[in-house]
């Protein structure tokens, strides 16, 4: 395994201070009987299958020697796949939410190769049978504060940290095993959520969370990074209790560190539901 890139940041916890004033009283009674049904929770839990077209390329320097660009969907052959997501809110006030989320993603693909690259110092030429294996976790914790919150809808600021774990292995009998480094990374962003009711029971959301760092931001050394996370949905509310979602999601996650690079694009359809205590 190469070496390990990881790097926070702090503005989480100062913006987690900063966005949670002291909460008004109100009367659990009235506030409750008028909020649209499935907004009296103080814990959600959802899930969620997902299944994303994927646009995936990976460069990875080894034994002093620069690689190539690999498109893993045109050149080894991954393919589209259904992951599953797992969603938990915790509310201890009607404004203030403390987000999780975990996405286990990854792809296998077997077949010859295309067009003849370098990956991590090992050569691969046309016609070498490669076996591929990549596999990325991705966490999020988060805190959100609604500013604007209506009995039918809310505005809100999200504050994030993004994980990243990301491990790809190529595996070729002619060539042997290379291993892209593993690369654990959290990233800080930042975003804005929306919602409204078209009915009682039925919302639509829409959430956008982002972060750049440009190249050479950091002294001495050659790093950049980028996260935009996009994610619209509608919940059917079947009770306080009880809902179904179907929604849109897009992540475009890219990151150099030195002669190594990633670029994620995972953008497609997703059905879930949702349970609410």
């Amino acid at each position: 395994m190469r070496t390990r890139v990881s790097w926070i940041s702090v503005c989480l916890c100062a913006g987690v201070l900063a966005a949670a004033p002291a909460e008004a009283q109100y009367s659990p009674k009235s506030a409750s009987s008028n909020r649209a049904t499935g907004e009296t929770y103080h814990v959600e839990i959802g899930g969620a299958f997902w299944n994303p077209t994927p646009d995936i390329v990976i460069a990875s320097e080894g034994l002093g020697q620069a690689g190539d660009p690999i498109d893993f969907v045109k050149t080894l052959g991954i393919e589209q796949t259904t992951f599953r997501q797992l969603k938990i809110v915790l509310r201890p006030g009607t404004k203030h939410k403390f987000r999780f989320e975990y996405t286990p993603i990854h792809y296998e693909a077997a077949g010859t190769v295309k067009v003849s690259f370098v990956f991590n110092g090992q050569r691969y030429s046309v016609g070498v049978p490669v076996a591929t294996d990549l596999k990325w976790n991705a966490y999020r914790f988060g805190y959100e504060w609604d500013f604007v919150y209506k009995d039918r809808g809310f505005a809100g600021v999200v504050l994030d940290v993004k994980y990243t774990d990301v491990n790809a292995t190529l595996t070729a009998a002619a060539v042997g095993t290379a291993q892209f480094t593993e690369a654990q990374a959290p990233i800080p962003a930042i975003g804005f959520i929306g919602r409204g009711y078209v009915a009682p029971n039925i919302s639509i959301t829409g959430e956008f969370s982002f972060f750049k760092l440009p190249d050479q931001a950091l002294e001495n050394e050659d790093y950049s990074a980028k996260y935009y996370d996009l994610d619209i949905y509608g919940t059917v509310n079947f009770n306080n209790y009880v809902g179904a979602q179907i929604g849109y999601r897009k992540f475009d996650v890219g990151y150099t560190v030195d002669d190594d690079s990633a670029s994620f694009v995972l953008k497609g359809l997703y059905f879930g539901a949702v349970a609410r205590f």
